[in-house]
């Protein structure tokens, strides 16, 4: 997470000469040395942060000094980086705010590593009430810095929440952007918010997916299902309508009629008659099977 945060400690030691002549800023700016280093070389980001708390309590005495804010800030960025490489970045906002009170007196530096910290874990919405505070101070509104401040919070706060409307409105009340950083800054909210919708169509499409495909698979079912009840029943009816049509019939009793002549060539012998009688009682079992109620053919005009 170190090497992730933009803020160098660089030039901390630069200016602890000058700042060390006075008796005031001398326990803070060695505690400032000592926090550096064990954060740096050492790497024991507790006790870096225990030097950062130290040395801001040694500077409550001295609030109003121009050089004690500047050794403050440096403290707390110290801690925020020795916070955040242990992975308690959620206890930075609310460690700044106790030495600070009100997120108005926030220095830029430090508002500027909090919204890329909270940006870089996705958790944008924790600075955005701070954010909206401080840009609205009128005192804040007069630094230089204020300008990149506010392009921060648009792209790394509002854009990411999804809050379009306030970012533009934003943009367009800002002095300090230049007419080509509005439109800047406008287009680049516009094009956000077309990948806003475009992911959020993706994103709900997987989950309408399962229930389309299951539809999708029971109607392919039940359409086989009834093309193949349609077809058996069709064959059914034609099977029936073949045995009840009178072609049938006529081709039975020819049957019928022939087996009488070859078998026997005289019906009306005596001993014709047994057969005869058999005959005629199996034909009507026939008939009786065959054409009962259920499956009597319907009587033609």
């Amino acid at each position: 997470m170190k090497k992730d945060l933009p803020v160098s400690l660089a030039g901390l030691k630069s200016s602890e000469p000058s700042l060390s002549l006075s008796p005031v800023l001398a326990p803070a700016t060695a505690l400032l040395e000592e926090a550096a280093d064990l954060l740096v070389v050492h790497l024991d980001f507790a006790a870096a942060l225990d030097r950062c708390e130290r040395g801001c309590e040694s500077l409550a005495s001295d609030p109003g000094c121009e050089s004690s804010a500047e050794v403050k800030c440096s403290l707390c960025i110290v801690g925020i980086q020795a916070l955040a490489e242990m992975n308690r970045w959620r206890e930075v906002l609310s460690w700044v705010l106790q030495y600070y009170q009100v997120p108005e007196q926030l220095p830029p530096k430090i508002l500027e590593l909090c919204i890329l910290l909270y940006s870089k874990v996705k958790e944008p919405h924790v600075m955005l009430e701070v954010d909206s505070y401080w840009l609205r101070d009128l005192t804040n509104q007069s630094l230089p810095s204020y300008g990149t401040l506010m392009e921060l919070h648009v792209l790394h706060v509002l854009l990411p929440l999804g809050q379009f409307v306030e970012a533009e409105e934003l943009v367009q009340s800002c002095e300090a952007f230049s007419k080509e950083q509005q439109l800047e800054a406008l287009r680049t909210i516009s094009e956000r918010r077309c990948r806003w919708v475009q992911q959020e169509e993706t994103q709900s499409s997987p989950e309408d997916q399962p229930a389309t495909v299951r539809q999708k698979l029971l109607g392919s079912v039940s359409r086989k299902l009834l093309t193949i009840l349609t077809m058996l029943r069709r064959a059914l009816g034609c099977m029936l309508s073949h045995f009840c049509s009178s072609p049938f019939k006529k081709t039975l009793l020819a049957a019928l009629i022939l087996c009488l002549v070859v078998v026997r060539l005289d019906p009306a012998a005596p001993t014709s008659l047994p057969f005869l009688y058999k005959l005629v009682q199996l034909c009507h079992q026939a008939w009786v099977t065959v054409f009962s109620p259920l499956h009597r053919p319907p009587v033609q005009d």
